[in-house]
């Protein structure tokens, strides 16, 4: 069903999902992953879904899922808290040196990125001994992180510390970028590393553990919640806050780092605080919506209230988009966080070639190997395509393209 600039479908004893996808492609088992989701006894209203749709693990990926006294921690996912943040600096196109290949490899030094598995030595995405900043700001984590432990020591033995201030791998990056009038943006992507990802499969198992011990089957095991009032669901609320907390904080250490490493390139003196966007696209909080407090569930979405900056990326060779959120009270003021694939990182694999990655990245100073096809801007749906889907949602604040991209 169509109604104005979304569509509506709906499951037999159902929640509506509303559907931000008019002119970008939907998987039918997106669909599917969404009418299970909203057959769950405590949504509120109905789940909001943005253009960049596609399947997750439980829940669907560019989903919005309000709830009233429950959450579902694989809903929030494994990568708590990742999101975005972007600068723009003072500096101009014609400030940066010819050859953008010294930039590239100055942030690539400054941040501890991809991953290595070599016995005995250190991961090279990871720091070895945090430097003084990294283990300052680890300083405002940890007594709250000791809590925690106290309820669960297993997460001890995470990378928590040691990635302060990393990238990781897959899609998240690094990137240098231009904006419509030729200005220089330093952005990046990632979220809470090693220790959010262990929280998250922690209380994953947590909920499904409770599931089965109160005879409760979800329509999916994935979608296993934690009910308001119960230890666990308290106990998740605390961690999953702090790996937020994390994950921001993390993403502004790195920004420091590359903004750092790129005065040390970049001949001309120049400030970077212009404008400012840090923002999660994965996460859960608790927000006031139709005359109720609800837990607000975005996984692969980015809160756009009205007034509200936000960051909307493309893949790599593709513009990205700095939004102002106009409110709309029907998405939960929301919006996408991305373009969102159309084939996963095998199939994208199976279908491109590294020559395929270097047309599409032509113009862009950034890796064209083998184990960067997974991110070819083809595996992603047309980003103008995702932006105009959802005009209803966000403005268009500044264009960007990028020049150079650090990738995991």
């Amino acid at each position: 069903m169509k109604t104005g600039n979304y569509d509506v479908i709906q499951a037999d004893q159902g929640r509506p999902v509303k559907m931000w996808t008019q002119g970008v492609p939907v998987d039918e088992k997106a669909k599917a992953q969404l009418l299970n989701a909203s057959r769950l006894p405590f949504i509120h209203q109905w789940i909001a879904v943005m253009p960049d749709v596609h399947v997750g693990k439980g829940a669907t990926i560019g989903s919005v899922i309000p709830t009233h006294g429950a959450i579902i921690p694989a809903a929030v996912g494994v990568d708590i808290g990742c999101g975005m943040m972007a600068v723009r600096t003072d500096l101009e196109a014609s400030d940066l040196p010819d050859s953008l290949a010294p930039l590239r490899v100055a942030i690539e030094r400054a941040v501890p990125h991809g991953r290595s598995r070599t016995r005995g030595n250190r991961d090279n995405g990871a720091w070895g001994s945090p430097p003084a900043h990294v283990d300052a700001a680890w300083g405002e984590l940890a007594e709250p992180f000791e809590r925690i432990l106290a309820k669960y020591p297993k997460l001890k033995r995470t990378n928590n510390r040691v990635h302060l201030g990393t990238l990781g791998t897959g899609n998240h990056f690094i990137e240098v970028c231009l904006d419509e009038a030729e200005r220089v943006w330093f952005m990046l992507h990632s979220g809470s590393r090693g220790v959010g990802n262990a929280i998250g499969n922690l209380f994953i198992e947590k909920a499904k553990e409770d599931m089965r011990k109160w005879f409760i089957n979800p329509p999916d095991a994935d979608l296993a919640y934690l009910p308001e009032g119960t230890e666990h669901f308290d106990d998740y609320v605390e961690a999953v806050g702090w790996a937020q907390r994390f994950a921001r904080t993390n993403r502004e250490l790195m920004m420091a780092g590359a903004i750092k490493a790129a005065r040390g390139i970049i001949s001309k003196p120049f400030t970077a605080d212009a404008m400012a966007v840090n923002c999660h696209h994965n996460y859960v909080q608790q927000e006031r919506h139709y005359g109720k407090d609800v837990w607000v569930t975005r996984k692969g979405a980015v809160r756009a209230g009205e007034g509200e900056l936000g960051i909307i990326p493309g893949s790599m060779g593709a513009r990205s988009y700095i939004v102002r959120g106009k409110g709309n009270p029907e998405s939960f003021c929301s919006c996408s966080h991305g373009a969102g694939r159309v084939y996963s990182r095998t199939e994208a694999k199976r279908r491109f070639s590294v020559e395929d990655q270097r047309k599409a990245t032509e113009g862009v100073e950034c890796r064209k190997d083998e184990a960067v096809i997974d991110e070819i801007p083809m595996a992603y749906k047309d980003i103008d395509a995702v932006i105009h889907a959802q005009r209803d949602l966000v403005e268009v604040v500044h264009t960007l393209r990028q020049v150079v991209c650090v990738k995991g």
